[in-house]
């Protein structure tokens, strides 16, 4: 598969639409987990099944899907850190709230540095995760294609 440019700004615009999505939505208390979860394990699936929805990708071999999970992996969490990490910075700092107890303790005392680093290292976990789902993706969507 070449990625081409457009293919590539489509996939980012939709991965980190859904990024910020899951920003806000994490910060709930309930169903935050949930949503962190689906960021992390699910978004290349819904990517890719919105792109071949409308005819955007036809994803001809497996690296198609790895490639696309990969990269929406990445660029989702990014731009879930982008709302998330200051948000829940703010509720710590302003009113001592914390979604999460542990990513509070986290938040609360780290340097921008660290912050950073660790969600750089997030984004490359999220991108290895979705590389496999996307690579499933792209064995269910075959399986449908030939029901057709």
């Amino acid at each position: 598969m070449k990625i081409d440019l457009i293919l590539l700004r489509q996939i980012s615009v939709l991965s980190g639409f859904f990024g910020l999505v899951a920003g806000l939505v994490t910060l709930i208390p309930f169903i935050g987990l949930f949503s962190f979860i689906f960021l992390i394990c699910f978004m290349a699936p819904l990517v890719i099944w919105l792109l071949a929805k409308y005819d955007c990708i036809s994803l001809n071999s497996v690296q198609d899907g790895i490639i696309i999970g990969a990269i929406s992996g990445f660029v989702s969490y990014l731009a879930f850190s982008l709302i998330y990490i200051p948000v829940s910075i703010l509720l710590i700092k302003i009113f001592s709230y914390s979604a999460n107890y542990g990513i509070g303790l986290l938040l609360g005392n780290a340097n921008f540095f660290i912050l950073i680093v660790v969600s750089v290292f997030m984004g490359v976990l999220s991108a290895t995760v979705n590389a496999f789902t996307g690579f499933l993706a792209y064995y269910v969507l075959e399986l449908f294609n030939k029901f057709k």
